[in-house]
């Protein structure tokens, strides 16, 4: 039996309703708005963590989405969340990159940790349940983590069943999102502005600090206009930047200048 003939008529609507209001999604407020509707049915959550980025070499990027009193993105210290990411990143990882649940009982290892507690509040403190699943990006080279927590539930098969159905339009969703003004640097893993006195692959093609910031955000799948709402320019900006970039890495193409950009990384 596949999980929808096992739905009700009911249940396969609000899927529907689910998966077509995604696209719509294209603010923060949006985002709270459309995890508080119909997607609180087949995954209850307080709070859901997002966290993205290369967690091989730390650097890694983060989103809270919570309806609780304080639990914003921009009050969260990345120091605090990132060691929490790569941890449960690893798990994932351990179960083969399949959702899994920790309950209040097991979660100690993490509840116990007092930077946690104050970045999240006592939403942490007081969860009965965390879901944990990913998605691994095979064309932008870097994974993301997902984390939602229930102050109330405690999560069994079927919201796992719900979670690795739903989690690519909750990816989709997020990433229609541009980032907030602190997201673009992450504490103290690494940063996407580089300067003079600092290797990177701008000493190989002559491109400037703002054409490596670009290039990094190109690198994680950013479109022009979500490049040029990150760092407060024009999407034409962003176009000319791109069409520089081309000439001096010679690649044509977005998917060649990030081949190149990556392969001269490696190699440094």
């Amino acid at each position: 039996m596949t999980f929808f003939s096992s739905l009700s008529s009911d249940d396969i609507s609000r899927y529907f309703r689910i998966i077509t209001q995604a696209v719509s999604v294209k603010r923060h407020f949006d985002l709270l708005v459309w995890l508080q509707g119909d997607v609180q049915a087949h995954i209850p959550h307080d709070i859901l963590v997002a966290g993205w980025g290369n967690f091989e070499r730390g650097t890694l990027y983060h989103d809270v989405v919570s309806d609780l009193h304080g639990v914003r993105s921009e009050n969260i210290d990345s120091k605090a969340l990132t060691p929490f990411l790569k941890s449960l990143f690893q798990h994932w990882l351990k179960y083969q990159k399949r959702p899994f649940v920790i309950t209040a009982n097991e979660a100690g290892w993490f509840t116990d940790d007092v930077d946690l507690q104050r970045e999240l509040g006592d939403g942490l403190q007081r969860a009965r349940s965390m879901l944990v699943h990913g998605i691994s990006d095979e064309r932008g080279q870097h994974d993301c983590i997902y984390i939602i927590l229930s102050t109330k539930t405690i999560y069994g098969d079927a919201v796992c069943s719900a979670m690795e159905v739903l989690l690519p339009y909750i990816d989709t969703a997020l990433r229609q999102v541009a980032h907030l003004p602190h997201q673009q640097n992450n504490g103290d893993v690494e940063k996407p502005v580089v300067t003079s006195t600092e290797a990177s692959p701008a000493d190989l093609w002559n491109l400037s600090p703002r054409e490596v910031e670009i290039m990094h955000w190109v690198e994680m799948g950013k479109t022009n206009f979500e490049i040029g709402s990150i760092l407060n320019i024009s999407s034409f900006t962003v176009k000319n930047h791109m069409q520089r970039i081309f000439k001096k890495l010679d690649v044509s193409n977005r998917m060649q200048a990030v081949s190149a950009f990556k392969a001269a990384r490696a190699n440094e």
